[in-house]
């Protein structure tokens, strides 16, 4: 069992950064692949960045490729997603995401229904 709780949302101009923080409980943490996810009012909930377990391999989508960076502190229980030139497209409720199945490919690390533990979101918001 793993709980998460997401902090460092907040409201910022286009082209500011953010860093978001994602704390989880549980022995096991090492051994879950942590996910980000976003969700826009009217929207479905969008993939947004995933790493391996070891922290050794890293997925995003097109649309954060070179702006955000997703990473983890294992010893600390600890995600982070450091987002840099932060878009008004980017605005949205993110969460972070666990789970302890094996993912082999893009598509499996992508799929919200391929993680058990989810926190309660933290809200961005990114003004023109």
């Amino acid at each position: 069992q793993v709980q998460l709780v997401e902090s460092g949302g907040g409201l910022v101009q286009a082209g500011g950064s953010l860093r978001l923080s994602c704390a989880a409980s549980g022995r096991t943490f090492s051994s879950n692949r942590m996910g980000w996810f976003r969700q826009s009012p009217g929207k479905e909930r969008e993939f947004v960045a995933a790493i391996w377990g070891s922290g050794g391999s890293t997925y995003y989508t097109d649309s954060v490729k070179g702006r955000f960076t997703i990473s983890r502190d294992n010893a600390k229980n600890m995600g982070y997603l450091q987002m840099n030139s932060l878009k008004p497209e980017d605005t949205a409720v993110y969460y972070c995401a666990a789970d302890a199945r094996y993912c082999s490919t893009y598509g499996c690390y992508a799929a919200f229904e391929r993680y058990d533990y989810w926190g309660q979101g933290t809200q961005v918001t990114v003004s023109s």
